[in-house]
């Protein structure tokens, strides 16, 4: 795929940022060691594919049984707007393919403003989300081990979960891309087992109404049931985030996207369809373990649930993996702009490692709050809103970066755009930005309303660090 602002044109003025090295520039210096290892196409699609596919997909189907197969509408539109996203993404990183992703693609077009509001966003959605996907692997691993005796137990479970990813990512890149690989691999097989195999033991008897309010517009129920599914592609930029490790990042980066977006939609959707068809719509309405089920009703027996829970447990954890390297890279790119502290620049084996630690340090904090609170009950609406929040706050680097394309795009600047697919990159751009929009309606009112409050403590750390980097440039120039 050719584009006359990629490999042959330059890449973007710097905006004060002395250190611009893509993964191919440092593979071309030879400056990886034996723990770090660049990310070829494979893993990066493993990468995507891993952080959007997290635990939440065990129970998809009983989610949106209420609304009818009118939902798997609301999945096949979603899944465009993930691929719009996807292409943006692709697109900017063929200009700019420095780690990052959303936040050099928005500072580069917008100023050190925006791009921090965009790093700022981006982590702590991160660090927040990887708690909750830690309690969430913590039910499953239930289901095999019964740990639910005490909250302290259930506490240890989860930050063992936290840290063994993490302990993945201080190994170096070349651990990351292994465990990855693994984890994608082991999650896949059971799901593909319910997605294909649940295909021939289908039955139209099972689907229910295609929708379950006929009062309801189609339009209303489609956006409804597109409000509990808005959140299930979230991890769509990983790749660009990562850029830096992947190797020829130009051309690898976007299709690893558009190919992680691809094998989620397919599990997704097919999956989905499998299980509408093998559990009775009434008993998928009340069910818990809807693919525990699916395998229950396709060969019998009870030990779907522990199959299940094994693929969750795994799910879980590859995606731990994901998130936490994506957690440390972004407030590195920024640290480097000076942006954000300098203690998050450490960087060995390929992975900033102070910002690793910062990050599981910080969910393993917030996961013992919620066990703590309430004496192993946890404060559940506190904690399902804080996610709700963080998940919020993922669109905001998704806007910008949208918006940093539509910029690009109408102001016409040469060296960034392609003419020759001027209108198509358009109508993708516009498309990529309904659907970040879309996202922010689905988190709700209470969850935007809270995730100001984090913008504007933001903006408050952004005026000491800018403050801090324009003093140190006086200093020099004194």
């Amino acid at each position: 795929m050719h584009d006359s602002g990629s490999a042959s044109t330059p890449a973007p003025a710097d905006r004060g940022d002395s250190t611009t090295d893509t993964g191919e520039a440092i593979e071309a210096r030879g400056e990886l060691g034996k723990h770090a290892r660049r990310f070829g196409l494979p893993i990066a699609t493993c990468l995507v594919m891993g952080n959007i596919i997290g635990g939440g997909i065990f129970r998809l189907p009983h989610d949106v049984a209420a609304y009818g197969t009118i939902s798997l509408v609301a999945f096949g539109v979603l899944t465009l707007g993930a691929i719009a996203l996807a292409l943006v993404f692709g697109r900017l990183a063929q200009r700019d393919p420095r780690t990052g992703g959303p936040y050099v693609y928005a500072r580069e077009a917008f100023g050190d403003f925006a791009g921090f509001l965009a790093a700022w966003s981006y982590w702590i959605t991160s660090w927040v989300s990887n708690a909750a996907l830690a309690v969430g692997a913590v039910g499953y691993l239930n289901l095999l081990l019964d740990i639910d005796g005490h909250w302290w137990t259930m506490c240890l479970a989860a930050l063992v979960i936290q840290w063994l990813p993490g302990l993945a990512n201080l190994a170096g890149t070349r651990y990351v891309g292994a465990v990855q690989l693994v984890a994608t691999v082991l999650k896949f097989v059971p799901l593909l087992l319910v997605a294909v195999g649940g295909l021939f033991f289908f039955d139209a008897d099972n689907l229910g109404p295609f929708q379950a309010d006929p009062d309801a517009s189609p339009v209303g129920a489609v956006s409804a049931a597109a409000a509990l599914l808005l959140f299930s592609y979230l991890g769509v930029e990983s790749a660009a985030v990562s850029a830096g490790e992947v190797r020829e990042p130009r051309r690898n980066v976007g299709r690893a996207t558009i190919l992680g977006v691809l094998g989620a939609a397919f599990v997704y959707l097919l999956g989905t369809l499998a299980v509408f068809g093998t559990v009775d719509h009434e008993r998928l309405i009340s069910s818990e373990a809807p693919f525990s089920d699916a395998v229950n009703a396709m060969f019998g027996g009870t030990w779907g649930g522990s199959l299940v829970a094994v693929a969750a447990v795994i799910s879980i954890l590859g995606a731990l993996n994901g998130w936490t390297l994506l957690s440390a890279q972004t407030p590195f790119a920024a640290a480097k702009d000076g942006l954000f502290p300098t203690v998050f620049l450490k960087k060995q084996r390929g992975v900033p490692t102070t910002g690793v630690v910062i990050t599981v340090v910080l969910a393993s904090l917030l996961t013992i709050y919620n066990y703590a609170s309430g004496e192993g009950k946890g404060d559940a609406e506190v904690f399902t809103l804080l996610v709700t929040v963080t998940t919020f706050m993922a669109t905001v680097p998704y806007l910008l970066a949208t918006a940093a394309q539509i910029y690009y795009l109408i102001s016409g600047q040469g060296e960034r755009v392609n003419r020759s697919r001027l209108v198509r990159d358009s109508v993708i751009a516009a498309i990529a930005c309904g659907f970040s929009l879309w996202l922010v309606g689905g988190a709700g009112y209470a969850a935007v309303y809270q995730g100001v409050v984090f913008l504007f403590i933001g903006i408050v750390v952004y005026a000491v660090m800018s403050a801090r980097k324009t003093r140190a440039a006086a200093d020099q120039g004194a």
